[in-house]
């Protein structure tokens, strides 16, 4: 393998993304594919391929905080992996049989696209739904310890979100983080927002394992763009995890889906005076909205929202 060479201006992209997914817990894909594809002009095959790499080592970095705090249901994570990890393998096979077609380029970024637009309305499900249950008006608070609970195994509906996400993972890069945690909170309403996170990132870890494998043997990995984010994603994610029990999640999430938005209409090949304006109405709808939720949502009082006493001081990942 020849040696690689840092690219300054991917390492300090790779270490912003890296933060956003550690603060939360957003899969990487759907901030880092876009940004290769958009602002360094990457192919969108290669762009797919080498950000599952990123994810793959920069997943961990995030995870084990989660592990050492007891945030991470492993049963889950192990039904999850039954169907999310052969899935998300084939997902890699099929992008590289499509990509040999002509026209592979566009129809690429389509399917891209369409997975932005799905990870988008992921975000805005789940900060709804965290304000009605947190009572929160702000949406999301910063997380508390707590230990994820006993739950009872929903087998098959577990293991068909976990392929249904490995797929998208292994064809778009998108999809795990964005979804997962949407439907696992449908599905285990009981689990903690910590413990969905932990969770959800400790999953993706053998599901990203099993596409970059699928991407290594199929795809178009660049490893000098690969190893480039690395050097800032690693650290990032690790900032970001352990940044998260003091910023609240929720307003990031608010901007990362308007740009989300913006960026799969632009990849399904909306115009650029089209996008601004979807863009536009989005901030406006969307401010309408979320006052007229907050308006409807009395705030926790101050000892509801206090960290145990016995656990204060410690933080357990994004909400």
């Amino acid at each position: 393998m020849p040696a690689l060479s840092l690219d300054a201006p991917l390492a300090v992209a790779g270490l912003l993304i890296g933060i956003v997914v550690g603060l939360t817990g957003m899969g990487g894909g759907a901030l880092m594919t876009p940004v290769l594809v958009f602002f360094f002009k990457i192919d969108p095959l290669t762009a797919i391929s080498s950000d599952i790499v990123v994810s793959l080592f920069m997943k961990p970095a995030a995870a084990i905080v989660h592990l050492r705090r007891g945030t991470v249901n492993l049963q889950l994570v192990g039904w999850l992996c039954l169907g999310s990890v052969p899935a998300a393998f084939i997902g890699a096979w099929f992008i590289s049989v499509l990509a040999l077609d002509a026209g592979s380029t566009t129809i690429i970024k389509q399917a891209l696209g369409v997975a932005l637009l799905v990870a988008t309305g992921g975000l805005i499900v789940r900060s709804l739904l965290q304000m009605w249950r947190k009572r929160l008006p702000l949406g999301e608070g910063p997380a508390t310890v707590t230990h994820a609970p006993v739950v009872r195994i929903k087998p098959i509906p577990t293991i068909v979100l976990g392929a249904v996400a490995g797929f998208m993972v292994g064809v778009t890069s998108v999809g795990a983080g964005s979804i997962i945690i949407v439907i696992l909170l449908l599905i285990y309403p009981s689990l903690k927002a910590s413990a969905l996170v932990g969770t959800d990132l400790t999953q993706a870890i053998p599901l990203v394992a099993a596409a970059a494998a699928g991407h290594y043997v199929f795809g178009s990995i660049s490893f000098a763009v690969a190893g480039s984010l690395l050097v800032g994603a690693i650290p990032g994610a690790w900032l970001g995890a352990h940044m998260s029990s003091r910023a609240p999640g929720g307003i990031i999430r608010r901007i990362l889906a308007v740009l989300l938005l913006a960026s799969g209409l632009k990849l399904i090949g909306m115009s650029t005076e089209l996008v601004v304006l979807a863009a536009i109405a989005a901030i406006v709808l969307g401010n309408l909205i979320w006052r007229y939720i907050r308006s409807r949502v009395a705030p926790k009082s101050t000892a509801a929202r206090s960290p145990d006493p016995a656990v204060s001081g410690t933080d357990a990942g994004p909400s």
